[in-house]
């Protein structure tokens, strides 16, 4: 199977290259701003989320339709579960509030906001809050307003909170962006501070760090059906490949 990689960065273009880094597609958002987020979905088609019209789009068939539109909220990170659902991190306009939405289709399945105690589970300001589901049907939070990656399971109750390993070299705070998992069900964090990536254990316990690959400002984080990993440099633009198991 060949690997694509799809991209995006702070213009309106979505971007698709092949593993040689040719460029073979590009997509524009409708309404002419740089998308939140990208995921693809269990039919190979692109979502985004804008954050100029509140809406989840869809490009089929390189036609653009609208999924989802919010009101009083903007959507900001996605990803597209093993069982086809959109799970949506989004923040209220007043910045006060910040959720997990899960959807199928349209429609909201899920709403994922608050612990057994009624306290908030995010932090409640526009940052990014990249999201995966891990094998286990976790879904997993990169909060970087928090400083913590935030773990529930597929109920929505708190399983446990990371926030950074103690090191002597990794002195910066902890400050993740990408998040995603392997065929193991660890979790990849990438900690743009301290230009690394953390792997973490299903149950939250750290693992190692990957920090010999010469990371500048890792950010977007994909791990494929062959367990490698794909790393964005934020500034640099560049996408590196990375094998990791040992």
């Amino acid at each position: 199977m060949k690997t694509n990689v799809w991209t995006h960065g702070l213009t309106n273009k979505i971007k698709c290259f092949n593993i040689k880094g040719s460029l073979l597609q590009t997509i524009e958002t409708k309404s002419g701003q740089n998308p939140n987020d990208i995921a693809v979905d269990i039919d190979g088609d692109i979502l985004y989320s804008d954050w100029k019209t509140r809406t989840v789009n869809k490009v089929k068939n390189g036609l653009t339709e609208e999924l989802i539109r919010l009101q009083g909220w903007t959507p900001v990170n996605l990803c597209v579960t093993s069982s086809g659902d959109l799970l949506v991190t989004m923040c209220r306009d007043d910045e006060t509030q910040s959720k997990v939405v899960r959807y199928s289709g349209s429609t909201v399945k899920q709403t994922i906001q608050f612990d057994d105690k009624g306290k908030p589970l995010y932090s409640g300001n526009a940052r990014l809050k990249y999201i995966t589901e891990n094998r286990n049907n976790d879904v997993c939070v990169a909060d970087l307003g928090a400083g913590a990656v935030v773990v529930v399971n597929q109920d929505g109750k708190l399983r446990w909170r990371y926030t950074g390993h103690p090191s002597v070299t990794k002195n910066k705070p902890f400050n993740p962006y990408g998040i995603t998992s392997d065929s193991h069900s660890h979790i990849l964090t990438a900690d743009r501070n301290n230009l690394c990536i953390h792997i973490l254990l299903q149950n939250g316990q750290f693992l190692r760090y990957i920090d010999n690959c010469d990371l500048e400002n890792p950010c977007g984080l994909y791990v494929d059906n062959n367990d490698d990993l794909f790393v964005s440099e934020f500034y640099k633009g560049n996408v590196k490949k990375i094998k990791f198991l040992r």
